[in-house]
């Protein structure tokens, strides 16, 4: 998908005029710079998938945490697997503190792994938040496909339906093909994960890869708790107990090659900011302070946790700080090991 810059400054004008003129932050004391401001929560995903629920779950108790108690906007702007709305934070929002936005992770680390004509943005430039959940990915299969097992997806074929590139659902996907030797046929173009189990419910595939544990469990609880599913493998930096318990392989068993060990710890390193929730590059310090803080806070609040249990949505926070850090030390990667990582996320030739 093109990103239209003439759209998107109308539209960033539009938002703007949504949060009231903005006041030059120098010229404010950061304690009430937000008092009676809006903030746009810009959300790069469709509606009621799992990215969506838990970025609406931070609007609703993140202003408390903030001097001059703002109020939180939520505004799902999907699209090129969150690169629109990425692209946008970078190039015409807003640039002080009264706009931020929620991401897939994939289009942080995409610019390292694709290789395009134009870069809208530079990932290392944004100021991170924080991620409120750094979780472990899976492959899944309905529970009428005949593959019921990683070991069964190395013998036979199995349809796994994907979002566009760039997407997590498209890339690991492709991750267990060129790296753990899956014969899977990926069939990309859907929307999003909410998509994709409507066309595992219809028959039309087998099922998908790259989805977080938790937004299986609280986007589809009741094929969890019923079975409905078969959980091939776990994707992460380390084993999930709860995973560890159902009897779900690690990806590891499976890579013996060293040097894709190393590119698959490279990608699947983006799951430690599984989450997560950024500001545009320039937002003053005072106000990335005062936003990270906040976020912070509210991980930690009760009253938040209570109403993430409710939501079953999984709470395993980083830090700004660290999700900054992490990502910093991803674009020092090496450039063979970022063309190893390339070449697995990719269809194979």
């Amino acid at each position: 998908m093109k990103f239209n810059f003439t759209r998107a400054l109308v539209l960033a004008a539009a938002m703007s005029a949504g949060t009231g003129a903005a006041l030059v932050p120098g010229l404010a004391g950061a304690a009430d710079f937000y008092a009676g401001k809006q903030i746009i929560f810009l959300i790069g995903s469709d509606a009621g998938g799992g990215y969506d629920l838990y970025a609406r779950l931070l609007s609703r108790h993140m202003n408390r945490f903030i001097p001059g108690n703002p109020v939180f906007v939520p505004r799902n702007q999907p699209g090129a697997g969150s690169g629109t709305a990425a692209a946008f934070l970078a190039s015409v929002a807003p640039k002080d503190g009264t706009m931020i936005g929620a991401v897939f992770p994939g289009v942080i680390i995409g610019p390292l792994l694709e290789d395009r004509a134009q870069t809208l943005f530079d990932p290392t430039k944004f100021q991170y938040l924080g991620s409120a959940d750094s979780g472990t990915r899976v492959c899944i299969t309905f529970q009428n496909s005949k593959i019921k097992t990683f070991e069964d997806a190395q013998k036979g074929k199995a349809i796994i339906g994907a979002s566009a590139a760039g997407g997590s659902t498209r890339d690991y996907a492709y991750l267990h093909v060129n790296a753990a030797g899956a014969q899977f046929n990926v069939v990309s173009g859907y929307k999003g994960t909410t998509e994709i189990f409507l066309a595992m419910e219809r028959g039309e595939v087998d099922g998908m890869c790259g989805l977080d544990w938790s937004s299986l469990k609280s986007q589809r609880p009741d094929w969890v708790a019923g079975k409905k599913v078969n959980i091939l493998i776990q994707d992460g930096s380390e084993n999930e107990p709860e995973l560890d318990k159902l009897g779900v392989p690690s990806v590891w068993s499976y890579i013996k090659n060293d040097e894709d060990k190393k590119a698959v710890e490279m990608i699947v390193s983006q799951q430690i900011f599984g989450r997560p929730y950024l500001a545009p590059p320039a937002t003053p310090a005072a106000q990335v302070k005062i936003l990270r803080d906040a976020f912070s806070a509210t991980v930690k609040d009760p009253e938040f946790l209570a109403d993430a249990e409710k939501s079953r949505l999984d709470v395993t926070p980083s830090s700004g700080e660290r999700v900054q850090a992490v990502i910093e030390k991803l674009y020092a990667t090496s450039k063979e090991t970022i063309k190893r990582a390339k070449e697995i996320i990719s269809p194979p030739a």
